[in-house]
């Protein structure tokens, strides 16, 4: 353990946790078991955190939400067990929740609607809050719902406030996080009080994180990007981003509520030199606010291993493509 995660664990205070999210069970078409391999790698590197943005229909059976499959919950058991062997903290994390994802196809029912949701919802997180009851703070921690979109406030404090005490009539001690508002963007200060910490994100600006990416309706009149960033006659770069991106979340901070970075990166069509530019600058800033930080992804087009990004000189690894250059920034933080 490092000295930093010596301090004691609370949603008030997290460790400044850096690593990578894993994918394996993103989407149920893409429903595989975690390997070893990647904890192990991030592990000898120095990394201590995977973030695991999961997909509730990989586990349930096609025709009831509420029937489990147990085979596929033991894939998430072993990752788990992964990383303690490891030393790696696993934050679970719901991609796809009963009744919301940030991703396309829609639920048939509305989270923030529907009470069965919710129902639904609160009964998975209570299944995982039971199943890893006693493993510690240090080793495991959940995340809600990735990237709650533009909702009414008063409407995602009351599920958040069912799921944790969901969760926590289960296991009173289990450290749960909450993503911010507006796709994780935004602080949410009606969470003060619930004992969660919060998750915020590091994918702005967007012409540099999700240049020619299909799914945020990117198209040819977006300029190939540079850094600092033209903005019709606004300059983006290092100073932008602390005002923007650190600040509002800095005020949070002295509500008594941790911070960490559950995603961030940049993908593969962005020139590499402009994102090693702007990945420093975040980093800097999250060094200073003495946040940590998950890298998506691990393996994969945002990644440090098989990115399949032109302008690399890949250095090969285990049968991997390695960009070196960007672990080695990503190791000096």
């Amino acid at each position: 353990m490092s000295p930093e995660q010596k301090t004691a664990i609370s949603p008030s205070h997290l460790p400044r946790w850096r690593g990578f999210n894993l994918l394996e069970k993103f989407t149920f078409e893409h429903n595989s078991p975690f390997r070893e391999s990647d904890f192990e790698w991030m592990a000898d590197w120095g990394f201590d955190f995977v973030r695991l943005p999961l997909s509730y229909r990989c586990w349930v059976e096609s025709d009831d939400w509420l029937k489990l499959k147990e085979d596929v919950l033991k894939e998430i058991d072993q990752a788990v067990e992964f990383g303690r062997k490891h030393g790696v903290h696993v934050n679970i994390n719901f991609h796809r929740a009963p009744g919301y994802c940030v991703n396309p196809p829609a639920e048939p029912l509305s989270l923030w609607k529907d009470e069965e949701a919710l129902d639904v919802c609160a009964f998975h997180w209570a299944h995982f809050a039971k199943r890893y009851k006693g493993i510690p703070n240090d080793q495991v921690s959940f995340d809600l719902l990735n990237e709650p979109a533009r909702i009414p406030e008063e409407t995602y404090v009351k599920v958040v406030k069912r799921l944790v005490d969901a969760i926590h009539s289960e296991d009173p001690n289990r450290l749960i996080i909450a993503d911010g508002l507006s796709w994780g963007r935004d602080p949410v200060h009606g969470l003060v009080g619930l004992g969660v910490a919060q998750s915020t994100r590091g994918y702005d600006p967007m012409e540099i994180s999700h240049y020619k990416a299909s799914w945020v309706n990117w198209n040819d009149k977006w300029p190939e990007p540079a850094w600092p960033l033209k903005r019709g006659y606004e300059i983006l770069g290092k100073d932008w981003l602390r005002k923007d991106r650190i600040e509002p979340w800095k005020e949070l901070e002295k509500k008594g509520v941790g911070v960490h970075v559950g995603e961030w990166g940049a993908f593969q069509h962005t020139p590499h030199d402009v994102v090693l530019a702007w990945m420093k600058d975040f980093l800097d800033l999250w060094k200073e606010a003495g946040w940590g930080w998950a890298m998506w992804n691990f393996r994969g087009s945002f990644g440090i291993l098989d990115s399949n990004r032109k302008d690399v000189n890949y250095e090969d690894f285990h049968g991997h493509k390695l960009d070196r250059k960007m672990l080695d920034l990503l190791l000096q933080y």
